[in-house]
């Protein structure tokens, strides 16, 4: 059974609480408080402080190893998180690590930190003596004793565990070289960068963390060239999706630029803002967190696993090439280029961000409650660009659609990712992370 918390007032309110500080900023901030001059000092919880400082880490450049997918680290940070938490929370069954010995009065915080600390050092042992010094500052405020010793025991216990069971999740492989296509129709690489290698191609590979096996709700393929399905897509975003001379009205073309950044970032910091705005507290944010983040990393496993078996072409490559494809109802333009300028190196079907905005709304409704709030969201791309919404839903819509305006991707590209994006999110909710009843817990 799936539970909901209803989040008690809006992201404007929050803003408002807070002074002359925007929402976007409110949600983006890298501090561990929130200062109020009409309010008291909020601490911020440790499992929003330590996804905060892996955000950090994934955009610091050289950081993040180019051949792992960062939501990997997003989900084995989260998954010990959690699994720490719950060890003395014991109100929801584990991910993984279900220590039953774990005492009742060992400090959440403590563990919550030793946990991220652990998978954090062997993640990025590069920054370890940063991460070091997060760790410490982190536990300033717990109170010295047994149960700020037994929480860093039971975190660094798990961490080890979790660090030790995704060892050989096959992130570590070399990715395979790929042949691109000639055929119409066959992925290729795109201009103006015209990559010599895409990205990711092993991915299908690593061991999922809730799926069964990567490819267990492939898409159908995508329609056929000479379909009519096929000739309106392409036309649509010929049209909204160019550099120049597109039809799209401004704020459409804003939103293509807007959501052209690692989408996972996003949905994170959207939920960081949630977080806030529910007052969440540490065992609800550690289940909320990691039922996004195992979600959306099997949700880019999934997608990796369906973009290398259709091996689809990317719009830029179609419209130039519209000549070839056999559909009447379009014809080719050999200087077309997208709105954002480069397309991302790989195949175009499904689209990544549909996968992954319907997989993380889904998840953060079915766990927050379906009331509407206000919040905003801040670009990744474009500082200082703020978009809002009242709703979940209405965000995860226009970051699907923006990759339309970003001339990225083809409307059903994203209309198969969406479905993708919500069978994840629906086996996670129903198979992981779910209540135990009183019994359960009385006799742990």
């Amino acid at each position: 059974m799936k539970s909901a918390l209803v989040l008690p007032m809006s992201l404007g309110l929050l803003a408002a609480a807070c002074g002359n500080s925007s929402a976007g900023e409110v949600a983006r901030t890298g501090a561990t408080r929130l200062v109020s001059s009409a309010s008291p000092i909020l601490t911020v919880d440790p499992v929003v402080h330590w996804n905060r400082i892996l955000i950090g880490i994934v955009r610091t450049p050289g950081a993040q190893p180019a051949t792992v997918h960062p939501t990997r680290a997003f989900a084995m940070l989260h998954a010990a998180l959690y699994d720490a938490v719950n060890a003395i929370d014991r109100t929801h069954a584990p991910y993984l690590i279900g220590l039953r010995s774990a005492p009742r009065g060992a400090s959440q915080q403590a563990a919550a930190a030793a946990a991220a600390h652990g998978v954090l050092v062997a993640l990025y042992p590069a920054r370890s003596a940063q991460i070091d010094a997060q760790f410490d500052q982190s536990l300033t405020d717990v109170p010295e004793g047994s149960g700020k010793k037994e929480g860093i025991a039971i975190g660094a216990e798990v961490a080890r565990r979790i660090v030790a069971l995704r060892a050989d999740d096959g992130s570590g492989a070399q990715p395979p070289k790929y042949v691109f296509g000639t055929m119409p129709g066959a992925y290729q690489s795109t201009p103006p960068n015209f990559p010599s290698q895409p990205q990711f191609t092993h991915w299908s590979h690593v061991r999922p963390f809730a799926l069964e096996r990567a490819d267990q709700f492939r898409p159908r393929s995508p329609p056929p060239l000479t379909s009519d399905a096929y000739g309106n897509a392409v036309n649509e975003l010929k049209s909204l999706g160019t550099a120049a001379g597109s039809t799209a009205t401004a704020d459409q073309a804003l939103t293509g630029r807007f959501w052209n950044g690692a989408i996972q970032n996003y949905w994170n910091e959207i939920a960081q803002t949630a977080s806030l705005l529910g007052s969440l507290t540490t065992a609800q944010n550690a289940r909320l967190f990691t039922l996004l983040n195992l979600a959306v990393a099997d949700g880019v496993i999934a997608f990796y696993d369906a973009k290398y078996a259709y091996n689809f072409w990317r719009p830029v490559t179609a419209i130039r090439s519209a000549d070839t494809d056999g559909n009447p109802k379009t014809e080719a333009d050999p200087d077309w280029l997208p709105e954002v300028g480069k397309t991302a190196p790989d195949p175009s079907y499904p689209g990544a961000h549909a996968v992954i905005s319907a997989a993380a709304a889904a998840v953060l409704t079915d766990v927050l409650g379906t009331e509407p709030f206000k919040f905003s969201v801040t670009s990744e791309v474009m500082p200082g660009a703020e978009r809002s919404f009242e709703s979940l839903a209405a965000a995860a819509q226009e970051a699907t659609l923006s990759r339309i305006y970003a001339g990225q991707h083809f409307r059903f590209d994203l209309s198969a990712g969406q479905r993708l994006g919500h069978e994840v999110a629906d086996l996670v909710l129903d198979r992981f992370l779910t209540p135990r009843d009183g019994a359960d817990r009385e006799h742990d």
